[in-house]
């Protein structure tokens, strides 16, 4: 575990206004010369885009797949996340953001002050990949728009709605919605003003799960300072579980190395007031 606490970001209230970004490299090299991954996540909905690019391309080439395949869709975010790779750091980086009023933000491996949001897509992207390749890594970059297609049509464990009914207010058909072709679409024929009050009520539910998500997180993450618990039972020499209350999310069973005796505490207190 990292020293300090867990920080998060601030919770996003609209789609496409905060986002991160980073990078998975060392793949396979394609038919095409792809060997890597350009990937970007936004905060909010969790919808994320996977751009096939190559280790080499310097940061003007990075601002021109950005500007191709994310801000002619979403616009211009108020804040990027990103590691500090030297394709962001460069002078070209910092003066596009300082021109369009962008935030630009930089992570540490030894400080978590963001919530890891592009960490855990790429672990969910790795697995895809082997799993739709087969073998076959050479063709690798034919199937991205597959697996972004894939991923956003999920429902997310921490909105509770797919990526894309998030941004749009509705999922987009699959193969599958099309036997048989559908009669109705309802969707097309709301009034304006009720898709709008349906589009913000959703987007204010999905803010307040983030934040409980967020919560639930950092408690967890911080566990070091909760307490304390009663043991309900020893499951074994290793393990014992606890009595925990209502809202931690967590499993109730805890490895001993993450215990302490509540007498232990105490006498560390005392020692510290002395």
């Amino acid at each position: 575990m990292p020293h300090g606490l867990y920080t998060p970001l601030h919770v996003a209230s609209a789609p496409w206004e905060d986002i991160s970004m980073d990078f998975v490299l060392g793949l396979p090299r394609t038919q095409r010369g792809f060997d890597s991954i350009f990937v970007v996540v936004d905060h909010f909905s969790k919808m994320t885009h996977f751009i096939h690019c190559h280790k080499v391309d310097d940061a003007s080439n990075i601002a021109r797949l950005f500007f191709r395949d994310v801000v002619k869709l979403h616009g211009i975010s108020r804040t990027i996340v990103s590691d500090r790779d030297t394709k962001f750091l460069s002078q070209f980086w910092k003066t596009l953001c300082s021109r369009l009023g962008t935030k630009l933000n930089f992570s540490t491996s030894c400080h978590p002050q963001t919530d890891g949001q592009t960490e855990v897509v790429n672990k969910s992207l790795s697995t895809m990949l082997r799993e739709t390749l087969k073998g076959n890594h050479k063709s690798w970059d034919e199937c991205l728009p597959h697996i972004e297609f894939a991923y956003n049509r999920v429902v997310h464990r921490t909105t509770k709605i797919s990526p894309f009914e998030a941004v749009y207010g509705f999922n987009p058909l699959t193969p599958m919605d099309l036997l048989p072709l559908p009669i109705s679409f309802d969707f097309i024929h709301k009034e304006g003003v009720a898709k709008s009050d349906f589009v913000k009520k959703m987007h204010e539910k999905i803010k307040s799960q983030i934040q409980q998500q967020t919560e639930r997180y950092a408690k967890y993450n911080n566990k070091g300072g909760d307490g304390p618990f009663k043991v309900l039972k020893r499951v074994n020499d290793n393990a014992y579980m606890l009595d925990l209350p209502e809202g931690y999310d967590v499993h109730a069973t805890f490895n001993v190395a993450d215990l302490i005796p509540l007498q232990v505490v105490q006498m560390m207190r005392q020692s510290l007031q002395i």
